[in-house]
């Protein structure tokens, strides 16, 4: 994976049932042209751009085999690096979102296919200086169709924030997977460590060597690197050397569901959700059985704080189940918007624009429930969401779309990452590439959200405020106690008691500084269980 690329990453791919791209997944492909007969000899002309069909698969290493996302040979021809830029080049004129503010520059200037597609992005800035478009990267082919598909990423299985992405960093464990090298005997890492010094180096190291060490480790580039990591204990305060092997992680995309009673009898839900992942699908349907079980519940508390996206159907599936089937009847979820080349025909799947509805069913492969079951409802008109700033693409699309169809939604935490945009993963000669194609919007049209949502009360200037209370993540207790901070705050909400006094404390996680950053000692942040901020709509 091509890791210097990503900054907030989103992941959405694109199947026949059109599932939209807050945070989707592919199926390793998202695109229906048809290969060339030839590869192209002749250049680049500046302003004048071939279909894209002209150059697909076109491979300087072209790959036999076969390809694990479609079950049938690649497709690959022999080409040249040139046929792959030039590839790149008419797709992203066709598709990308601010295709108008590309410069087109000459592809042969640049010595990859990687290399080029950084240059084919909007330079633009909001208000704050930020760019616009921190979602542009890719990733290995191969190793995109095991995590999106199968759960399964290389690292260590923890789940690293940062306070800051220049010193002092504060660098904290928010989350440990379960059977992972970080959850071995002699590790035992927990939430609220402190990861002080990596391979020797102070995680507030700001020369390029050292940079390069945290980097090396932190973004570990494949199963089996060894690494070694000094721990502050978060209970004890002892400080601690362990070391870890990266392996490949299976991620639990839906590690807990319970219920809380509150001081009325009132039963609340805490549903923490990590990934929209192919094989969430089932997991939330069984969580959301288990909320049902005995009495059911009458409120929720959704903690989606670590949540980057994923599968734009599974946020939906989620929402429809959260609302129940009387309010999301006929409804839209999400309506994906593509650039004014396309404003009827979907530009990759080739099919009439059409609203993403609240999914009732299951939906399929790649998906891992029975295509066609009956999707259980918990019928709530209101719940809180529990945000951080890698609460991303998908997951809020899940925000955007329950409040399209006015159901009450408050936030506890701090602002999220701001993604209403999404893609269909691209994938050619090895690598799959995530570019900008649309924007989605709620049945009220509304998908304006660049930076982020933000709980009403907070100290945060930018972003759409949403009724809540601004809670700093607590470190110190463990998910899913009902005394740690967010979880307390929104089952207070639920009493009826004020918000705790607003933090201004963002802690951030799951992002890269990217090539417009000017953070010269800025590391790059750890992804957690894998770097996936994205909604991706299946082909």
């Amino acid at each position: 994976m091509n890791e210097s690329r990503i900054a907030f990453l989103v992941l959405l791919a694109a199947t026949g049932v059109g599932l939209s791209s807050c945070g989707g997944g592919g199926s390793g492909g998202g695109s229906t042209f048809a290969p060339p007969t030839a590869p192209r000899t002749d250049g680049w002309q500046q302003g004048v751009f071939e279909p894209a069909s002209t150059f697909k698969s076109s491979c300087a290493l072209p790959r036999n085999g076969i390809n694990p996302a479609t079950g049938t040979a690649y497709s690959d021809q022999i080409g040249s690096i040139s046929d792959e830029q030039m590839y790149l080049r008419s797709f992203s004129n066709n598709t990308y979102l601010w295709y108008s503010e590309v410069t087109d520059r000459d592809p042969t200037l640049f010595d990859t296919a990687l290399t080029y597609f950084d240059t084919l992005i909007t330079n633009r800035t909001d208000a704050n200086g930020d760019p616009i478009d921190r979602f542009h990267f890719t990733y290995d082919s191969q190793d995109w169709y095991e995590l999106s598909q199968t759960g399964v990423s290389a690292g260590y299985g923890a789940t690293i924030v940062f306070g800051s992405l220049t010193p002092p960093r504060d660098a904290r464990i928010a989350f440990v997977e379960a059977g992972s090298p970080a959850a071995a005997a002699g590790v035992d890492l927990g939430r609220g460590d402190r990861i002080l010094f990596v391979d020797g180096v102070s995680i507030d190291s700001s020369s390029n060597q050292g940079i390069d060490v945290l980097n090396a480790a932190l973004f570990p580039s494949g199963p089996g690197e060894n690494h070694q990591f000094e721990i502050q204990d978060q209970s004890t305060g002892l400080v601690r050397i362990v070391n870890m092997q990266t392996a490949s992680i299976s991620i639990d995309p839906v590690p807990q569901a319970q219920v809380f009673t509150l001081s009325d009898g009132r039963r609340a839900g805490y549903l923490l959700f990590n990934d929209h992942i192919a094989t969430a699908e089932l997991a939330l349907i069984e969580a959301v059985e288990t909320l049902n079980s005995g009495d059911g519940i009458d409120e929720l508390v959704l903690d989606l704080r670590y949540n980057g996206g994923g599968f734009l159907a599974i946020a939906s599936e989620l929402s429809y189940m959260i609302a129940g089937t009387d309010a999301t009847a006929n409804e839209t979820f999400e309506l994906l918007q593509f650039n004014d080349k396309h404003t009827s025909i979907n530009p990759v799947t080739g099919r009439a624009l059409a609203p993403t509805p609240f999914y009732s069913n299951a939906l399929g492969p790649p998906f891992n429930a029975p295509v066609g079951m009956a999707l259980p409802t918990l019928d709530l008109n209101r719940v809180i969401v529990l945000t951080g700033e890698t609460t991303c693409s998908a997951s809020e699309a899940i925000i955007n779309g329950l409040r399209g169809i006015n159901l009450t939604v408050m936030l506890v935490g701090s602002r999220t990452c701001g993604k209403p945009y999404g893609f269909y993963p691209e994938e050619n000669c090895g690598t799959t590439y995530f570019t900008v194609q649309f924007q989605g919007v709620n049945a009220l049209g509304f998908g304006d959200y660049p930076n982020g949502f933000v709980p009403a009360n907070t100290f945060d200037n930018v972003g759409v405020r949403v009724p809540g209370c601004a809670v700093a993540d607590d470190f110190d207790t463990a998910l899913g106690d009902p005394d740690e901070a967010q979880l307390r705050a929104a089952l207070d909400l639920l009493e009826g008691r004020p918000c705790p006094s607003p933090t201004s404390v963002a802690v951030r996680g799951g992002n890269k500084v990217g090539a417009n950053s000017d953070k010269s000692d800025a590391i790059a942040l750890s992804p957690g269980r894998r770097p996936m901020q994205n909604r991706i709509v299946r082909p």
